[in-house]
Parts: structure tokens; C-alpha cells; sequence
């Protein structure tokens, strides 16, 4: 069975500020502020490179940034295939960190162009897990209905990460899960489960999803993660301790941990302990990917 993945979507510079105080309105507030790449497919994907896994990534940015987002992702270990759009700038975000609480302020530029008919079959053919971020089933839910259904044609499994709270409400959460329909595995966090279900208690929560998708791994920050599946209920794994300093990417940091160990033990217990590795990792410097 191939370990190859592929990722596709979002990808970002993240200008990352992190106040060292109390911010104070209509004034200066002392901070570390940091450009660094992002976007939660693109840092999936660097992660995914990181822990030795063959990785292919499917995105769109500005024409101007083309070059040095190939050497950033190629640098990274990641096989790029990436086009340059001639109008729009690659995406960008602004992030403010106050603890583990982050507000995002969010331009997708280039992105908007982007669509999961850009995924090859090729590409899924010769891949274990393509693996779905959220926005992209919000921007275009037909092309992932179609990616989803091209996948499962030729036996590799898809998994999904819902990524935004906010914006599960504001599309739909009906009709996110009819988009999703025939995702193997998915990956939420906590809020986006309870968006999801209704439901308050992670366990529950994993429970009912599992009722869905095949794999379900419900991350719940500091608490660990709740993993469901084919004869095993819903079971805690702890977290790994971790130094929070930036907790931008600990979701898809945990997504490429998860993959890179369930493409090759096709062990849920054992694929979030490894997500959660790498998630620890992930918080305890400033930006999503790997330092």
C-alpha cells in the first residue's frame, strides 16, 4: 500500500502577532510580530514532509510569490504543483495570539481560484490519504464532491479536517456533511464537532460522528483526543505537555501526525498519539510549520 499523501488548498503568508501585555485600543502595544508561511493544507502538508512522508501539495497564489512559494514548499521536503494566478495577491492572515486564543483576519486572495479539479488523478492514484481541508469544501463543495468520489474510485481514502467553527455555520453543517459523504476519516476540533452534532460532550460527540465517517480523531486542545472507529468506542488519548507559545497550526500539525502513522499502522490509538506529538511540537514556536 503506497504512504504517498496528498494535500490541496489553502495556502497563506500568516503575519503572526503575539502582544506581550494587555493590548491597549488607539495605541502602541508591545509585540513580536512574525511573517511566516501558512495556510492549513499548505502547513499539513510541510509537517507531513517533516515526519518523512511523501507528500504531494495542489494550491494556487500570487503570480509574484510563485517562485518563492515552490522554493518554500520544495525546501520543505513537499512536492509542489502550484499555479500562478496573474491578478489576485497569494492569500494573506492576520493573526493576534492571547494565549490559546487566536483572532484571524482573513484576505484569501489567490485561493478564490483555486479549485480540487486541480488534483490530478495521477495524483490520487498513486496516493494512500488525499486529504481535504474545510475551506476547500466551502469555497467549491461539487469539485471536492467530485475529488471525494474520483478518490474513492481507485481506493484512496480521504480524510477532512473541518478547520473553521464559523464557517461550518455559516455554509451549513447539512450541507457540509452531504459534501462529505464518503470521507473515510475526519478530523475536527472540539467546536467544530459540537457545530456538527449538537452535542456537548466529546464523547458523545466522537460517537455520533463515527455513526458517519469510518475514523473519527475530535482534538480537544490541551485535553488530548477523543478517536472513534470500526470496533473501538470512543477512547481518550491524552495530550503530549507542551510549552504554548503560538497554538497557530496545532490542528493541521496534528492532521499530518495522525496520517503519517495511520498510512503505516492503520492504528487510530496509535495515529493520535502521534498527532498529538507533533501538535506539541507545532505550539511551542511562533507560525504553523516546522521551525
Amino acid at each position: 500500500m503506497s504512504k504517498r499523501v496528498v494535500t490541496f488548498g489553502d495556502v497563506i503568508d500568516d503575519i503572526v502577532v503575539v502582544p506581550q501585555g494587555t493590548v491597549r485600543p488607539d495605541t502602541d502595544t508591545t509585540s513580536v510580530i512574525r511573517q511566516t508561511p501558512g495556510g492549513s493544507a499548505a502547513n499539513t502538508a510541510a509537517w507531513l514532509a517533516e515526519l518523512g512522508v511523501s507528500v504531494d501539495f495542489v494550491g494556487r497564489v500570487g503570480a509574484a510569490d510563485f517562485e518563492r512559494q515552490v522554493s518554500d514548499m520544495t525546501e520543505a521536503g513537499v512536492t509542489p504543483h502550484l499555479s500562478a494566478d496573474p491578478d489576485l495577491p497569494t492569500g494573506r492572515i492576520v493573526i493576534i495570539v492571547d494565549g490559546n486564543v487566536r483572532t484571524m483576519f482573513t484576505d484569501k486572495g489567490a485561493n478564490v481560484n483555486f479549485s480540487p479539479d486541480d488534483v490530478t488523478d495521477a495524483l490520487l492514484t498513486e496516493a494512500a490519504v488525499v486529504h481535504v481541508g474545510g475551506y476547500s469544501v466551502m469555497h467549491d463543495p461539487d469539485a471536492v464532491r467530485r475529488l471525494i468520489a474520483r478518490a474513492r474510485a481507485v481506493d484512496t481514502e480521504v480524510s477532512l479536517d473541518p478547520s473553521s467553527a464559523g464557517f461550518l455555520t455559516d455554509f451549513g453543517i447539512h450541507r457540509f456533511l452531504n459534501v462529505a459523504e464518503g470521507a473515510s476519516i475526519l478530523m475536527p476540533n472540539l467546536d467544530e464537532g459540537r457545530v456538527l452534532t449538537g452535542i456537548e460532550d466529546a464523547l458523545a460527540i466522537a460517537a455520533a460522528l463515527a455513526e458517519r465517517f469510518e475514523t473519527v480523531a475530535l482534538t480537544l486542545g490541551m485535553d488530548g483526543c477523543v478517536v472513534a472507529g470500526p470496533g473501538l468506542p470512543p477512547t481518550l488519548v491524552g495530550a503530549v505537555p507542551a510549552v504554548l507559545v503560538d497554538p497557530t497550526g496545532a490542528g493541521d500539525s496534528f492532521s499530518a501526525g495522525f496520517l503519517a502513522e495511520w498510512t503505516s499502522s492503520r492504528d487510530a490509538v496509535a495515529a493520535a498519539r502521534a498527532g498529538s506529538q507533533v501538535a506539541a511540537r507545532a505550539v511551542a514556536t511562533i507560525g504553523a510549520r516546522p521551525d
